[in-house]
């Protein structure tokens, strides 16, 4: 007869987290951690080995998730973008449109995080363009090194809300709803986000107009003509892209792998207009496209068999009745979970994250009556905020690994601070106001 212990699936997931903190890799620790507490809930008559026949299925089940497809045609396409240059020339023209405002370099970085988030979705990819782009011109033109910082680093993660995010992918696979509804449903979100950052660059250019300078004329001034040219090259191909991809899936017309599809086609037809098409180029794509890919699957594997020995040791039923019974019902268990996934971004990844923890708490928000699809999209901007937190947010990491020295570490943390703020500003905001997430998706609805 199996017994019942309490206590050994949250050591189980205690130990995971040890062995994450060290530097283990994650699909092995995972794995590993369920192999060893498999073996010891074997031994102890706590786990009842039928559950391992579960596993070959379910990995099965992974192989042959088509939602799941979408994730390497976005770092597929991420990447292309990347490799060829449309980011830079779209960073550098925005650069000289926005050059004569004061705060200008800074507000046309958040313009450019916004668009190449919107057709990439690779955070990464994003803040080491930006910061091998801009962060040298601005800094070279006077402006303040926190602020110049702050600004790169909290753009470049608006790729972790602003759809197609591989974020929102990994997410909606974790809590079993729609993709496509996900990503409508953070759009509004993703556009406060961006919103709230250029408003402060101009407050900022405003108040303190010493740190955020306009750009010489001399420096900008390249013809009218010359100017239209640049803008149309470099502006057409990341707004076409954003229209393949979202309003394919907006309109219902496409599958947001689908659209993940047919941006990276597109994107390998506009480097080939531009004349960066080659098959180094397309080499070192499809290389990162499947490191990245791979790394994904093998995360999933190893959480799979975690999430099935962390059920056979009766750890998920453990946490539902601590998080179903705590005071406060639903409010405090969204307090709980949004402070669970801020503190754990601190320390590792959103994949760790989305594979280790969204499935602990996705049947308590459902037991709770929470809108699954709200609930994605506050987990979504939780983690954007927690990729910018010192000490070991990653985007700072990204910008430190190609910001020059005289740029110090600490001035990157400092700088960071008000965007973090903002942040969690506008988190608030949308727990508080749920239509800002389900206004689109219902409106999207209607029109299919």
């Amino acid at each position: 007869m199996i017994q019942t212990y309490d206590g050994l699936g949250p050591l189980m997931f205690a130990v995971a987290l040890v062995l994450l903190s060290l530097g283990y890799p994650v699909a092995f620790s995972l794995g590993g951690v369920s192999i060893i507490f498999a073996c010891i809930g074997v031994s102890l008559d706590i786990f009842n080995p039928v559950f391992l026949s579960a596993l070959p299925s379910r990995i099965f089940g992974i192989m042959g998730n088509y939602t799941l497809l979408a994730i390497p045609y976005f770092i597929f396409l991420g990447s292309m973008l990347e490799k060829t240059g449309i980011a830079e020339k779209l960073l550098l023209t925005m650069g000289i449109l926005f050059g004569k405002l004061r705060g200008g370099l800074a507000l046309a970085v958040v313009i450019v995080g916004a668009l190449l988030a919107a057709t990439t979705g690779v955070v990464a990819a994003t803040v080491v363009a930006m910061g091998l782009i801009s962060l040298p011109i601005m800094l070279r033109y006077g402006y303040n090194k926190q602020l110049a910082a702050g600004v790169i680093v909290a753009s470049g993660t608006l790729g972790q809300l602003i759809p197609p995010s591989i974020v929102l992918v990994v997410l909606a696979d974790q809590l079993s709803i729609p993709v496509g509804n996900l990503f409508i449903g953070s759009v509004v979100p993703g556009l406060m986000m961006a919103s709230v950052f250029a408003l402060h660059v101009i407050i900022i250019a405003i108040i303190r107009p010493d740190i955020a300078p306009a750009i010489p004329k001399e420096e900008r001034s390249i013809g009218i003509k010359a100017l239209a040219k640049q803008v149309v090259q470099a502006m057409l191909p990341p707004l076409l892209l954003i229209f393949l991809v979202m309003g394919g899936i907006f309109f219902g017309f496409a599958t947001p792998t689908e659209a993940g599809a047919v941006g990276a086609l597109g994107t390998i037809i506009l480097a080939a207009f531009n004349g960066q098409l080659n098959w180094i180029t397309l080499r070192q794509v499809c290389d990162t496209t499947l490191r990245i890919s791979t790394m994904v699957i093998f995360i999933l594997f190893g959480s799979t068999a975690f999430s099935l020995i962390f059920r056979g040791v009766h750890g998920d039923q453990f946490m539902l009745n601590i998080l179903t019974t705590l005071p406060g019902g639903k409010y405090s268990f969204l307090i709980v979970s949004m402070l669970t996934v801020f503190i754990l971004g601190f320390f590792i990844d959103f994949f760790e994250i989305a594979f280790i923890v969204i499935p602990i708490f996705k049947p308590v928000a459902e037991t709770l009556g929470i809108d699954l699809l709200w609930y994605g999209v506050i987990l979504a901007a939780n983690l954007q905020t927690s990729f910018l937190t010192p000490p070991f947010g990653f985007a700072l990491f990204y910008l430190r690994g190609v910001a020059p020295p005289e740029l110090k570490t600490e001035e990157i943390y400092y700088g960071v601070i008000p965007f973090i703020l903002l942040q969690l500003l506008v988190l608030i905001l949308i727990v508080i106001f749920p239509a800002f997430v389900n206004f689109l998706p219902s409106l999207s609805t209607h029109i299919r």
